[in-house]
């Protein structure tokens, strides 16, 4: 251990190697950010040229997705997260790009965006095959966010 590092940033850094990949799934697929991002992605790739239909199809189940994660409700959270940033990612793979739109800005937000949904339904799919509504209740309870 250096001087600069406390003992906390050291046990924070063990734990972190130890984790498994089922223990990182798990950890994305419950967190409020990734779909949040997606939701993000989708905007940024669909507003110019304006298309409704993706904006008013992704972005709302998205954000609603966030919100329940943040509410105490991760497995449900999980099971949407994981629906709809599927079906972006399949949707969006079946439109063919030739190598010059691939190769742009906008490609590679396309490509985060896919690879983002992709691991967005593996890890909430994860979430909400392993996940307990009755254990989320009870640690809402415990929190006991709302007073």
């Amino acid at each position: 251990m250096s001087r600069s590092e406390s003992p906390v940033e050291v046990k924070k850094g063990a734990e972190e190697k130890g984790k498994s990949v089922v223990g990182r799934l798990q950890d994305w697929g419950s967190s409020a950010i990734p779909p949040s991002l997606l939701a993000t992605l989708v905007i940024a790739l669909h507003s110019r040229p304006r298309q409704p239909l993706p904006l008013l199809l992704f972005t709302p189940p998205l954000f609603l997705s966030t919100y329940l994660s943040l509410a105490g409700f991760p497995t449900a959270a999980g099971g949407i997260s994981a629906a709809w940033s599927g079906l972006y990612s399949l949707l969006a793979l079946r439109r063919r790009q030739g190598l010059g739109a691939k190769m742009s800005v906008r490609g590679a937000v396309r490509g985060v965006a896919v690879g983002v949904g992709i691991v967005n339904c593996v890890a909430g799919g994860l979430v909400y095959a392993r996940g307990d509504f009755g254990r989320d209740e009870e640690e809402r309870r415990r929190a006991n966010r709302w007073g």
